[in-house]
């Protein structure tokens, strides 16, 4: 089992987050909180055919490495256990329950994957322990009535597959769309909002929807069917190795469609580099967040603050690799909320305060910003569409909200 206790630093440019004030007389503390240590929890897939997505962890510990180095939240260092579930939702359960009944955690932070988290939902808020800024974009994630102690951060799954389509109808509107998605909610979200944008089109537009496991060796065959169909449009709705299988296997049989890919797989590092930058070119996404590799930010003080920031503390991650970023930006979500919450380190205190935020982070897109209220626990939702160049991504359009 994956095992990592950190201790983490702190962002001093972020809605006057300053480190190290003085300790008021009159304390509330919920579990994990004393006055000198904050402990939050989570797992990710260190392991397994997933693993890729846990740089993103690995990143959102690094951020809390700064904090800490920095002089902690109002004077407390921040601890955080991390576990391996392997993206195994009946491992993720275990994992939970030791970070919630053993460790006795403040609140998961940052917890990856949307079957997994699914998994351990109705636990989280019948046992009230805040399960905060999942990296998923499932919409479930965003139900405050039902499910009032769990929030997602990712832009809505179901809003990028419909801002695809919606493209596609604009510029397409003949189109015979082809889907492979992964055979899960992760998938399920996407295929959703494709079919809700295409509305009464869909059984006429999409003429294949292949699905994979995450345990399947190959989607060879997948790929191979969806061709055949005839489909000019992909919607590649797949998991980081699963899409740079998808891409190879495109190119090795010379099938050109337009070509749509997830935006939590669109990393260059991690699926366009092992596909191939020749057989990513003219592929289309979503993101929100800003490229630090992309000349466009060379003298933008955010992306110089942030490149030091991964060269002292993640020494060995990928500038171009946008997990990290993901990691950075939930990590300084996370701070304001625990500045937020003073010294009502609670949990009711903690999800008060991440339902009231409204900060602007420096590594999102210009126009997109962190709100959230009591009915609104989608914290995101604004994205652009981008297209890769053959070396980056190139953004165009306007902000889809």
């Amino acid at each position: 089992m994956f095992r990592r206790c950190m201790l983490g630093g702190g962002l001093a440019t972020i809605g006057g987050l300053a480190a190290g004030r003085a300790i008021a007389a009159d304390k509330n503390y919920g579990p994990g909180v004393t006055d000198t240590e904050i402990k939050l929890g989570q797992f990710a897939a260190y392991s397994g055919p997933l693993s890729g997505f846990s740089v993103q962890n690995k990143a959102g510990i690094a951020f809390f490495d700064m904090v800490n180095a920095e002089g902690g939240v109002n004077g407390r260092k921040v601890k955080i256990v991390s576990l391996d579930d392997g993206y195994q939702p009946p491992k993720s359960v275990e994992v939970t329950r030791q970070l919630v009944e053993n460790e006795k955690v403040l609140a998961l932070y940052m917890p990856l994957g949307t079957p997994t988290n699914s998994a351990i939902h109705k636990y989280m808020n019948q046992k009230q322990v805040p399960q905060l800024f999942i990296t998923s974009g499932a919409v479930k994630w965003g139900d405050p009535k039902a499910y009032p102690w769990t929030m997602g951060w990712l832009p809505s799954f179901q809003a990028e597959g419909g801002n695809f389509t919606r493209y596609v109808l604009k510029t397409k509107p003949d189109a015979k769309i082809g889907v492979l998605y992964q055979n899960d909610d992760f998938g399920k979200d996407y295929l959703r909002g494709i079919h809700a944008a295409l509305g009464k089109q869909h059984a006429k537009m999409i003429v294949s929807e292949q699905a994979y496991e995450t345990t399947d060796p190959t989607i060879d065959t997948q790929i191979i069917n969806l061709k055949a169909s005839g489909a000019d449009v992909l919607m590649n709705i797949a998991s980081i190795k699963f899409a740079a299988m998808a891409i190879r296997k495109m190119a090795d049989i010379g099938w050109k469609p337009l070509h749509f890919l997830n935006s939590p797989s669109s990393g260059v590092s991690a699926t366009l580099a092992p596909a191939g930058f020749d057989n990513s070119t003219g592929i289309i996404t979503a993101d929100f967040l800003k490229d630090p590799t992309d000349p466009r930010w060379k003298d933008d003080k955010a992306v110089a603050d942030y490149l030091a920031w991964l060269k002292k503390y993640q020494p060995d991650a990928n500038p171009a690799d946008r997990l990290n970023v993901v990691g950075y930006s939930i990590g300084q979500t996370m701070l304001q909320v625990l500045k937020q919450c003073g010294n009502d380190l609670t949990r009711p205190n903690v999800m008060k305060q991440a339902a009231s935020l409204d900060i602007e982070l420096p590594m999102l897109l210009p126009g997109i910003r962190i709100k959230t209220s009591p009915e609104d626990f989608f914290p995101i939702e604004g994205e652009y569409l981008q297209r890769f160049d053959g070396t980056r991504w190139v953004v165009f359009g306007d902000l889809l909200q």
